[in-house]
């Protein structure tokens, strides 16, 4: 009887979240070694549908890195990173736009499909427009060539909205065209933090492979559970939040400049930590708040 008794003490700390959040678009932007684990990603597609569930309104957009490493090793083509971007030639945004739409994105629409859910995709190539993008040099400040690869500079938000209205789940490579129809690769992140921006989204979730922000690097337990924005510029200097880091915190704090209210940072490779973040007290990763 305690058992059940349990049960229904979880259920009745939910609700206030359900109530709160219901109506609520929540992007989820789903990566690192998270998606290489078919039972990882089986429990948090089943945490999505859950959350449509209940009257939330979660878009996906997933990320893809280890396996268009492992497409281009096979093909023979070299990888290689700038300032952690993927240079991407002719041959490396083909496989790309391969691996985003043809693997990766069919498998989180099987999983959310086998949970009882209704997702779709819906490329970025539709809605996302990027101009071409240079990463510096750290030591001379030269600009340098990194391919293919798009900062984003407008979202057109309608056929994400449209899915939203249909109580689907929207899926979504972070591809982009130019004006010109060329396609470009763009960081996952960023594009979630875009799309968060202009959408308005109440929450935008970081779900990867790391537990959070840490307030010491050797120690997982050090997770900071909250984050101020006015905090960030001196995490920075102190070299809390670096390398990687940086350009997804600089983003996520212009998604909550336009009205996101919080970004959260969690470990995915946890099983319910999408659930456990959202619809518990204590939560199991770091938010980043406004003051």
């Amino acid at each position: 009887m305690k058992r059940i008794i349990d049960k229904a003490s979880v259920l009745i700390e939910a609700l206030p979240y359900i109530q709160k959040f219901r109506d609520e678009i929540i992007v989820i932007k789903f990566g690192g070694s998270a998606m290489e684990d078919p039972k990882i990603i089986k429990s948090a597609m089943r945490d999505i549908v859950f959350m449509e569930c209940v009257g939330m309104k979660p878009v996906v957009v997933h990320g893809g890195g280890k396996a268009i490493t492992a497409k281009m090793k096979e093909l023979g083509i070299e990888s290689k990173f700038i300032n952690g971007l993927r240079f991407t030639c002719e041959k490396t945004i083909g496989v790309v736009d391969d691996v985003m739409h043809d693997k990766i994105n069919p498998e989180l629409l099987k999983a959310i499909d086998e949970a009882g859910g209704t997702a779709m995709q819906i490329s970025g190539k539709k809605f996302l427009k990027a101009r071409k993008m240079t990463s510096k040099c750290s030591e001379t400040g030269k600009e340098l060539d990194i391919g293919f690869v798009g900062e984003v500079y407008h979202v057109d938000p309608e056929h994400i909205l449209a899915a939203l209205d249909k109580n689907v789940v929207p899926v979504i490579p972070p591809l982009a065209v130019d004006a010109e129809g060329q396609i470009y690769n763009i960081n996952a992140d960023i594009a979630a933090c875009k799309i968060a921006e202009v959408l308005k989204a109440r929450k935008l979730v970081f779900l990867s492979d790391v537990p959070g922000i840490l307030g010491d690097k050797e120690n997982p337990e050090s997770v900071i559970s909250t984050i101020k924005v006015s905090e960030v510029t001196k995490l920075v200097k102190s070299g809390v939040i670096s390398g990687g880091m940086i350009p997804k915190i600089q983003s996520a704090l212009h998604a909550i400049n336009a009205g996101t209210r919080k970004v959260h940072m969690i470990d995915g490779r946890v099983q319910h930590s999408l659930l456990l973040e959202i619809f518990t007290d204590k939560g199991i990763g770091t938010e980043i708040v406004n003051d």
